[in-house]
């Protein structure tokens, strides 16, 4: 199986759209396109599974390569493991998601789809670059539909939001640039490399790392909304259409985590060590703050987009912790907060369309008027949460037992502290999903419509994945297992 399929039908799916005419047309083949990828990535992971484990020799499977620039060392060299495959696994669901929420776009609805298949083009291509310079493109690739997406269909003061994101993400791309061409020119000159599995063979001194490291993991933090570089991720979510948030959440962020993990942790595992406290700190402190800061939200989107900060801080935590425990809860909380999140997006966006509010204190007894719609809100609501049975509950989980390995008084603090937010969020949540769902119903919401076929399929779809995640992990442990392993084994060389 060739990689370039996974790149190759996005790319045909845009190519068919350019011819089309029909807005119609647009919307069946951007379905038919994104259940293809969708169905492509299954079998790739049935194949994935099916070779040998990964080993420190190879790790990276499905491995192709074509010479851009050999006097730079700038190849497209690609290959994915089983953290790449995971997250390219939530990408294509997410995408079927958003393309089913997005079936009642009007305006420009042929750019509308394009923009939302050149944005999953952009996660794949990063998720299985094997070389610093061909990840940066496709991050960037990612970026600009981003911004698209915002300006011209979003809602309130979407200028402004648009503007801060693209700032505040280019600035992000500025320091992981900085970051990856200093550290290509403080290499010895035998030894200066963009590919990845060559630097990750490369013994790299100790002060290169604690300074490229250091920016890499501003650059990616910013995208991963660490606290405190993730105040575009609010305004952003508030103002984008459904399909731009849930994409945005549930795709974009988790550019930040992968390259955290793929470059910051994999090829600096000594600065890794140096700044663990610091990592760990500003994961529980991201996890507090938006949990905190949630609890004052009475706007629906809002209160999704703290907690996904509180949610992400997860992530940090659990790589700051560098336990192999952790750190599945942390590539299994990238996929868990990806679909869940994308999943509250879309049932906000379900709600607005018919209630034209997203002010929780002016809604109540959504149950009564739309059942399956309040239904997803609940279910979504419980994950949120950590509810056992569902996604949330196994990362967050995975990431404490793994705070908890670590034997030292800081390790334990940071990991208590961060078990609290699951209260807060509990009453968060709770608060607002009842406001929302029970309660005497307002006369005019008798005539709100019924959730349509396309929204039913794309609820559905997202609530099967978090109950097959919180049902039976396994297969996802499993999947990235290996992989964690060697970040964790080369980090222990390294001592």
């Amino acid at each position: 199986m060739s990689l370039y399929l996974i790149l190759l039908f996005p790319s045909l799916t845009i190519a068919l759209l350019l011819a089309l005419r029909s807005s119609r047309a647009v919307k069946w083949v951007s379905f038919v396109g994104s259940l293809a990828q969708l169905a492509l990535l299954i079998a790739f992971y049935f194949h994935f599974k099916s070779l040998d484990s990964g080993t420190a020799i190879k790790p990276f499977k499905y491995q192709e390569q074509i010479t851009w620039f050999p006097s730079v060392d700038i190849h497209f060299h690609i290959g994915i493991d089983g953290i790449a495959l995971s997250l390219m696994l939530l990408t294509a669901v997410v995408m079927m998601g958003a393309v089913l929420v997005s079936w009642n776009i009007k305006t420009l609805v042929k750019e509308y789809f394009i923009l939302l298949i050149l944005l999953s083009i952009g996660a794949y291509g990063t998720f299985m670059s094997l070389n610093l310079i061909v990840l940066f493109f496709f991050l960037e690739v990612a970026v600009i539909p981003k911004f698209l997406l915002i300006s011209i269909w979003g809602s309130g003061n979407k200028k402004y939001s648009a503007n801060k994101l693209a700032i505040m993400l280019i600035g992000a791309s500025a320091f992981i640039f900085t970051g990856m061409v200093s550290l290509y020119f403080m290499l010895p000159e035998g030894e200066r490399s963009f590919d990845i599995i060559q630097l990750s063979q490369t013994i790299i001194d100790t002060n290169i790392q604690s300074l490229v490291y250091v920016l890499i993991f501003i650059g990616f933090g910013t995208f991963s909304a660490v606290f405190p570089f993730h105040n575009w991720v609010p305004d952003g979510h508030s103002s984008a259409p459904t399909a731009g948030s849930m994409l945005l959440a549930g795709i974009s962020m988790k550019l930040g985590g992968f390259g955290l993990l793929r470059v910051a942790t994999y090829l600096f595992p000594l600065a890794a060590l140096q700044y663990a406290e610091i990592v760990i700190a500003l994961g529980a402190v991201s996890i507090l703050y938006g949990a905190v800061v949630t609890m004052m939200q009475k706007d629906l989107k809002y209160l999704n987009a703290y907690s996904s900060i509180s949610h992400c801080g997860f992530i940090i935590l659990g790589m700051g912790m560098l336990t192999q425990t952790a750190l599945n809860g942390a590539v299994i909380q990238l996929i868990s907060h990806g679909i869940m999140t994308a999943l509250f997006f879309a049932i906000i966006g379900m709600i607005y369309e018919r209630t034209h509010t997203r002010t929780i204190g002016e809604m109540s007894g959504l149950l009564t008027t739309i059942p399956f719609i309040s239904t997803m809100l609940i279910i979504v609501g419980l994950c949120s949460l950590g509810l056992p049975g569902m996604s949330g509950f196994v990362s967050e989980m995975l990431v404490l037992m793994g705070c908890f390995e670590k034997q030292s008084l800081f390790h334990r603090a940071a990991a208590i502290l961060s078990a609290m937010s699951i209260v807060i969020t509990a009453v968060y949540i709770l608060r607002a999903v009842t406001k929302v769902t029970m309660g005497d119903t307002h006369g005019s919401q008798i005539a709100y419509r019924n959730a349509s076929w396309n929204e039913k399929l794309a609820a559905l779809l997202l609530v099967a994945a978090i109950f097959i995640i919180g049902l039976y992990p396994q297969w996802l442990v499993d999947l990235v297992s290996n992989d964690t392993k060697l970040i964790i084994d080369k980090i222990l060389l390294s001592k």
